[in-house]
């Protein structure tokens, strides 16, 4: 039973991505290429960092570096299900960006520390060097503007890259808050197992205190109130990846206790889905318009920070699969346009 399942999931899969293969290639002109990005774990141990670079035809004055969530990699940013809707990648490109998704250590392509290495604040310091990296045009592009943008714990990561090295010239936070909603919150956390239980993650041989999500969990977990689509909840399911105990821990510490966020000085814009059940909710963070929330968010941020939001209506926390996701893109170009981060 359980191969005839996997059997079909997989068979989803490659259905939707064939479906959606044509319309990516015809409205897709952007030049793509891997990278891998030597970086030190906590200043000692080598490590690498693997990217997907992607570039606008006529090239680009901004890139940004898009940080994946737990149990995402940078396949949350470009995934292969309708990307014309869902690709934030392929979108920000249109809009004249150059991207670069990365892979947090631990997942992807990049290299597989001992999880009790990994915390938010040494994932700061790796995007740090990947930001560094950048800069000194080591990549083979130059870019006059780094927008350091994340989902979730990777929003965490880079409030932290941002405020404490003050190397970034803007900063996209998608899924993060700093007031939870404990109910909503506990079911993304029960839908944690350890990599070991995975009947397909278990194989890859990584630490066996790694985390990942239940099978069968991710769309309560990540993605209701949104409509739920077979074919999208069966491609999360079989892309999904690891997080380190640690990295949870510390950015849990940065939502609630740590006033990080106040010591960011570019501009900055917060999104969130409207039914994030983890962070929205009468006690928690207003997710019932843009205003509300930037009337929740706005004490944890400094005037430097010219904060704006945005409320993605009628879905969870993994806002980049929503259908109304175009959306949110156009929200964020106008943003960096408004801030002058395009030019």
């Amino acid at each position: 039973m359980k191969r005839r399942r996997a059997g079909a999931a997989a068979s989803a899969i490659l259905l939707a991505a064939s479906l959606s293969m044509p319309a990516q290639a015809q409205a897709d002109a952007a030049t793509c290429r891997s990278v891998t990005i030597p970086v030190k774990l906590a200043g000692l141990l080598p490590q690498t960092v693997h990217g997907r670079l992607c570039e606008p035809p006529q090239g680009a004055r901004t890139v940004q570096v898009l940080v994946p969530g737990a149990t995402y990699n940078s396949v949350y940013w470009d995934p292969a299900i309708t990307p014309e809707t869902r690709s934030f990648r392929l979108a920000m490109n249109k809009a004249g960006h150059a991207t670069l998704a990365i892979d947090r250590l631990g997942t992807g392509a990049g290299s597989k520390p001992p999880s009790a290495l990994l915390t938010a604040f040494t994932g700061a310091d790796v995007v740090h060097q990947v930001v560094q990296t950048i800069r000194r045009g080591e990549l083979g592009s130059r870019f006059d503007k780094v927008i350091l943008g994340g989902h979730s714990l990777g929003s965490a990561i880079a409030v932290l890259e941002a405020g404490t090295y003050h190397d970034v010239d803007g900063v996209l936070i998608t899924g993060l808050a700093h007031r939870i909603n404990p109910p909503g919150a506990l079911t993304v956390l029960g839908s944690f197992i350890p990599v070991a239980l995975d009947p397909v993650l278990s194989r890859l041989g990584l630490d066996p205190t790694y985390l990942t999500t239940q099978p069968g969990t991710r769309y309560a977990a990540f993605h209701a109130p949104g409509p739920a689509v077979p074919e999208m909840t069966a491609y999360d399911e079989a892309t999904k990846d690891v997080v380190a105990p640690g990295e949870l821990l510390d950015a849990a510490a940065l939502a609630t206790v740590l006033p990080y966020s106040l010591k960011i000085t570019v501009p900055v814009l917060v999104v969130l889905g409207g039914g994030d059940g983890g962070l929205c909710g009468p006690l928690a963070t207003d997710c019932t318009s843009s205003a509300g929330l930037l009337r929740s968010e706005a004490p944890y941020y400094s005037a430097a920070a010219k904060l704006r939001t945005y409320v993605l209506p009628g879905y969870g926390h993994s806002i980049n699969y929503a259908p109304n996701a175009p959306d949110y893109h156009r929200a964020v170009t106008q943003w960096a346009d408004t801030m002058g981060l395009s030019r």
